[in-house]
């Protein structure tokens, strides 16, 4: 099985690039089941129902998302609406270990051509605000889910704390990827156990830009500390992504290469 998995989608550069440039990755790599971390498509802070439709009829499979999910507030309706298992709701997730009780589902488990599969999407707790543990919401999550092909969206601030979920996971999941700081790192790899890691797969969106947003507006923050409303960058648009392959039967990867492409 050959998974693509597409870096934080940033604003309306990054929607416009991934859907220029998926089909011919799609084509390219022969991917079989496609995801997108999507919490920065509506204008770089979260994601509208719109937004994540247009995302699936793009022929994306599952969106992961993160600390932003709750910025534009009709996603939590969105996800109140889901009408089975397997409904568009159902595939966008928000991170498993927000405090019980919250909207949403930080795990989707589904089937592409005759395989199971199961994503999961987790956040980090250093430098960010405060959720459940990570490491220990995976164990618990991990109980239950009979796929083989499991991937890992961890959105998360430092990477210390990324690596040591890769290695926590090594041998149980078919990949971790981190997210959230959006730049990509090059330090893809297969673990010993047979789980593919990546410390960030990068932004997929404008790189004449502090992360995503209009570097003047930052810089500036950084120089007097005034408020200030950051507007996306447009300029010097990538897509990153990273494309894992992996045994269906066992679950475990083979091979981890990251692409960005213009």
């Amino acid at each position: 099985m050959r998974i693509l998995f597409i870096g934080d989608i940033f604003g309306r550069p990054g929607r416009t690039i991934v859907k220029d440039r998926l089909p011919g990755l799609v084509k390219k790599y022969a991917a079989d089941l496609i995801i997108a971390n999507g919490e920065n498509s509506a204008a770089g802070f979260g994601i509208t129902p719109a937004l994540a439709e247009d995302l699936f009829e793009l022929g994306i499979d599952v969106v992961t998302t993160g600390n932003h999910v709750w910025d534009k507030r009709e996603i939590i309706e969105y996800f109140q609406s889901a009408d089975g298992p397997h409904s568009p709701p159902r595939r966008v997730l928000r991170p498993a270990n927000y405090p019980a009780g919250m909207p949403g589902w930080g795990l989707y488990e589904g089937s592409k051509h005759g395989i199971a599969y199961a994503v999961i999407n987790l956040q980090g707790r250093v430098f960010m605000a405060s959720n459940d543990d990570p490491f220990r919401t995976v164990d618990d999550l991990l109980k239950s889910i009979q796929a083989k092909v499991i991937f890992v969206d961890i959105h998360a601030e430092a990477t210390s704390e990324k690596i040591s979920l890769g290695w926590y996971l090594d041998g149980r999941v078919t990949a971790v990827v981190g997210t959230h700081t959006h730049v990509p790192t090059a330090d893809e790899r297969v673990l010993p156990g047979g789980t593919a890691y990546i410390t960030d797969v990068g932004m997929s969106g404008p790189y004449d830009s502090v992360i995503g947003v209009q570097k003047e507006l930052v810089v500036g923050k950084f120089l007097n500390n005034m408020p200030v409303r950051f507007e996306a960058a447009t300029g010097d648009v990538r897509l990153c992504g990273v494309v894992v392959d992996c045994d269906g039967n066992t679950g475990r990867a083979s091979k981890i290469e990251r692409i960005m492409v213009t």
